[in-house]
Order: structure tokens, then C-alpha cells, then sequence
């Protein structure tokens, strides 16, 4: 079966946090992680079966869904040993997080985040009274890579416990290589510190590059793991709030489950469950030709900013659809260049200060969307810069 990915879907005035968050009807939003693209039909035809019946009650997890997330993960991404009794679901990776530091920190600890990353990590960190520490990513050329010599002298302080890994990374797009991740764990191991590993854009990876689950590198790395993943960014489905906590060792789950009691993010609603086995279980051949078609969209972006944007360097995404463009040659901060975007040229991006002070002068974009709509967010810039 072929699945339609050009077609442009009306979205406005169905309370979507992309499109109904903006007055201005003209706003083109290319900002917040969010696909203009239906789902798999067969996750639609799942739910569709579930609303017919007509009670929604209290949902009981199956067995039959941990079977489903770990045949996906054994049989897509090669990681085998996953047993199903690892896992703990929640409403979202966000709320993953937040109850992974808690469990797992005192008030007044330090957690390692490697900037720009996503910002969603820094409220994580702050609203569980813990400190940031910033590994900065070094950016070479188009890409970023790991400072480890900065990383070591990070994780070598008494109060830092854990480090958050973004794999592929937002927004900077990068796959990490399992060499990366490798020496990565080994700082963490020599100074004690716990690797959170949010890998919920797994799925969004180029056919040049391989997704390696960080505790899929080694045994070392999986007992110093806690993984974070979701179907919601792949299949589009963000709003049915589900996610997994996958951790080998019994006595940090029991900790992170009595977290997710405490936030009260124990308990999920049935369309995130079958959503999810719908997705793993049916969904692969919609996804791979989602990735075919994002794979083209970000090289007609990249083509365009070549011959019309030259003067605004792209990142080379490996990963993810979210484009992060260099546009100091503006100077403008990015908190201002985002207002007047949205106000000049009718564009809505993300400015690259969310993510961090490392994020100063870019922009993120975000090109899942029907590549017409993505050519005349493009267009908009293009005037907007030559005025």
C-alpha cells in the first residue's frame, strides 16, 4: 500500500497546540515537534474499533503490549535482551524524566545535559530542585560531536548523578555512533553517574545512519541505563500520552514507580495502548515510507537553503525532522528573530534559545509536513531576508 504524505490537511480549529496557538490564521507553524501527517491507518482503524465500543473506563495494560515494544525494539533495532518485565509505562517521555530524577536525585543535586538539547530537559532538572550542569556539544562543521575531555570534568563532580542523553539528539541531529556511546558510559561508570537515555525520536533516523539504543551497546551500558521511548513522535500520536521507562535493574524501577505514583503519572488511557501496539506491531511499512518521504524533504531543504539561503548554514540532520539552521548573519537574538518572523513574514520557528544559551543566533525548523507547505515556509523566509 502507497500512503499520502503530500496531501495538506486542515488542522486549524481542532485544538491543536501547533496551529490553534496563534491568533494570526496566515502564521505558518513549522515550530513545536508535531507532524502534519496522518497516522498509520492502522492505528486509526485500532482506535476506531476501541470508540465504537463506547466505555472508556480505567484501562489494565496486557501483556500483549510489553510483548509488542520489545519484539519492535529486538526485531528493528537489534536489541534482544530486552525482557518485558524491564518496562514501566507513563503518560509521556517529559513525565518520564521529571519522575526518573526524582527517584533517582536530593534537591540540590546536578544533572548533565549536553547543550543545546531539548528544552523540555531543563524544566525536568529545575522543577525536581536539582542544578544543570552543560556539557556543551562542540559544533565542526556541520555537525556536532561529544566534548568528553569537558564531560569528564563534569561528571567528576561529587554532586552530579546523572546525565541525560538525547539519541538522535534534538535539535542538533545527531545519530549517536555506539563508539560515542560507549565512551560516553565509560565517564559516566568512572564518576557514578546514571545515564537517563530519551530516545523517543528513534524511529527518525536516514538510511546513512543506524539508531543504537544506548543499552543496547553493551552490558556495561544497559546496567547503567534507564531508557526513555515512545511511538508518539514516529506515528504522530503525541496526544494519546504514552511511554516507556525501560530499566534492567529491579530496585531503580520499584524507586522510579513509586516517582510515578508521587507525580501521578501512573496511569495511562486506553487509546495510548492500543495505539502503540497498533503501530509496533502493523505500522512499519507506513513508517518506512514516512522516513522516505522526510529523507527527501530534508534534502530539497537543504537544496533550497544551498541556492537561496546560502548565508544561513544548516546542521546535517542524521536524524529527527527537525532542521536547525545557523542565522547570526541576522543579528538579531533568536527570542527576537521568532517575534519577528511571526509577525513580518507570517512564519513561526523555534528560536534556538530554548534549547540553551549554546542555541544563540539558529533557529529550529520543522519539516514534517507535506513538502509543498514546507517549500513555502521556505519561500516566507526568503522574502522576509530580502526585505
Amino acid at each position: 500500500m502507497t500512503y499520502d504524505f503530500d496531501s495538506l490537511i486542515p488542522r486549524r480549529g481542532t485544538n491543536s497546540c501547533k496551529w490553534d496557538s496563534v491568533a494570526d490564521a496566515d502564521v505558518l507553524p513549522m515550530w513545536v515537534a508535531d507532524m502534519d501527517f496522518r497516522t498509520a491507518p492502522a492505528i486509526t482503524d485500532a482506535l476506531r474499533r476501541r470508540v465504537e465500543h463506547g466505555i472508556f473506563g480505567y484501562t489494565h495494560v496486557p501483556q500483549a503490549y510489553y510483548e509488542s515494544v520489545a519484539r519492535w525494539f529486538a526485531r528493528r533495532h537489534g536489541w534482544t535482551t530486552l525482557q518485558t518485565d524491564w518496562m514501566l509505562y507513563t503518560s509521556g517521555v517529559v513525565p518520564a524524566i521529571s519522575a526518573i530524577i526524582k527517584a533517582l536525585t536530593e534537591p540540590g543535586d546536578k544533572v548533565i545535559a549536553q547543550t543545546p538539547v531539548y528544552n523540555c530537559f531543563f524544566s525536568s532538572i529545575r522543577n525536581n530542585g536539582c542544578l544543570l550542569l552543560s556539557n556543551p556539544l562542540r559544533r565542526e562543521g556541520d555537525t556536532y560531536r561529544m566534548d568528553l575531555d569537558d564531560l569528564e570534568r563534569k561528571a567528576s563532580d561529587p554532586r552530579a548523578k546523572l546525565l541525560l542523553l538525547c539519541n538522535p539528539h534534538n535539535p542538533a541531529g545527531r545519530v549517536w555512533t555506539s563508539d560515542e556511546l560507549a565512551a560516553l558510559n565509560d565517564i559516566c561508570l568512572r564518576h557514578g553517574v546514571k545515564v537517563v537515555a530519551d530516545e523517543i525520536h528513534c524511529e527518525l533516523v536516514y538510511s546513512a545512519y543506524r539508531y543504537t539504543p544506548f543499552a543496547s551497546v553493551s552490558d556495561a551500558c544497559l546496567a547503567n541505563s534507564i531508557t526513555c521511548v515512545s511511538p508518539s513522535k514516529a506515528f504522530n500520536i503525541a496526544g494519546l500520552q504514552i511511554a516507556n521507562i525501560i530499566t534492567p535493574d529491579a530496585d531503580t524501577r520499584a524507586c522510579i514507580d513509586r516517582a510515578l505514583n508521587i507525580n501521578e503519572v501512573c496511569d495511562v488511557n486506553p487509546f495510548g495502548v492500543l495505539a502503540t501496539m497498533a503501530a509496533y506491531d502493523e505500522g512499519e511499512d507506513w513508517l518506512r515510507q514516512l522516513l522516505a518521504y522526510l529523507e527527501e524533504n530534508d534534502r530539497v531543504f537543504h537544496a533550497f537553503c544551498a541556492e537561496r539561503l546560502p548565508e544561513f548554514p544548516l546542521t546535517r540532520l542524521e536524524g529527527t525532522y527537525l532542521e536547525w539552521m545557523d542565522c547570526r548573519t541576522l543579528g538579531l537574538p533568536s527570542d527576537k528573530l521568532e517575534e519577528t518572523l511571526k509577525e513580518r513574514a507570517h512564519l513561526w520557528l523555534n528560536a534556538g534559545t530554548m534549547y540553551g544559551p549554546e542555541g544563540e543566533g539558529y533557529m529550529r525548523w520543522n519539516i514534517a509536513c507535506p513538502r509543498s507547505r514546507m517549500l513555502e515556509g521556505l519561500e516566507r523566509f526568503a522574502r522576509f531576508v530580502k526585505r
